[in-house]
């Protein structure tokens, strides 16, 4: 897909927690295709200790307003900056990214995505698309505790919604791979995103069952084009850029020891 450099303008900058913002931004031109699971690198200006841009999932895009939404962790001095843009500011965008998960063949409500964290990001996105060609996903999210479970809301516009809460202080208590809801129901395909070892239990669960499963990983990706080398992730292929053969990998492809 086509790669565009983008001046984009933030609409609205929704504080969603102490730690998480909802950065949405449009063009006065129509925006580009995007793919759930796809990416962008973000410029941060104004950060005197900030010089790479930063990669953002896709949260969501919505074309009657033409934005596309970003969900941002606070977690550095990047971040952060990004996290005091304000309406009416210009941001730098390079997107889209990488490549997108794999849509079924047929419409199905035996469709899991498995979000934890920042990881629910692309989440959303791919649960619209889905619902749109004619399926039901249901989504799994998992986090510390009720004040980190982010834009449920909108999850459920698209399909049931499941979660899980370290502290039990929303939905089941404990990590998503022990959720009930795996016992009640025989998927037939799983797409997950976040936390390494949340990913690693997800995929070992789904190689147990026999489905298939894709997940979207968050290594170190600086340039967002495959040259710097710092993403790399050991697969059946070799030496592979996360950033521009991935995010998303089939779990056949990783050589994880799950």
């Amino acid at each position: 897909m086509k790669k565009y450099i983008l001046d984009l303008t933030v609409t609205e900058n929704v504080r969603l927690h102490a730690n998480y913002v909802l950065l949405k931004l449009t063009s006065p031109s129509p925006l580009p295709e995007m793919l759930p699971g796809q990416f962008a690198e973000i410029r941060v200006d104004g950060s005197p200790t900030t010089f790479l841009r930063r990669p953002i999932s896709i949260n969501y895009v919505d074309r009657q307003r033409n934005e596309v939404w970003f969900l941002i962790q606070l977690i550095g001095d990047g971040t952060r900056q990004l996290g005091e843009a304000k309406a009416g500011d210009t941001v730098n965008v390079v997107l889209p990214l990488g490549n997108g998960f794999t849509m079924p063949e047929k419409a199905s409500d035996k469709l899991l995505l498995v979000g934890g964290g920042v990881g629910t990001a692309p989440m959303l996105y791919l649960g619209e698309q889905l619902a749109k060609n004619g399926s039901k996903p249901t989504f799994l999210l998992g986090a510390r505790s009720d004040k980190d479970l982010l834009q449920l809301e909108q999850f459920a516009a698209y399909g049931d919604v499941y979660t899980t809460t370290e502290d039990g202080s929303h939905g089941e208590k404990g990590y998503v791979t022990q959720h009930s809801i795996l016992n009640k129901v025989q998927f037939e395909q799983i797409y997950t995103c976040g936390p390494k070892p949340m990913m690693m239990a997800v995929a070992k669960y789904a190689k147990s069952k026999d489905i298939a499963c894709e997940v979207s990983l968050e290594n170190t990706m600086a340039c967002g084009i495959g040259a710097c080398l710092c993403c790399v992730e050991n697969t059946t292929e070799g030496h592979l850029c996360v950033c521009k053969e991935g995010p998303v990998f089939n779990i056949n492809k990783l050589l994880w020891q799950i």
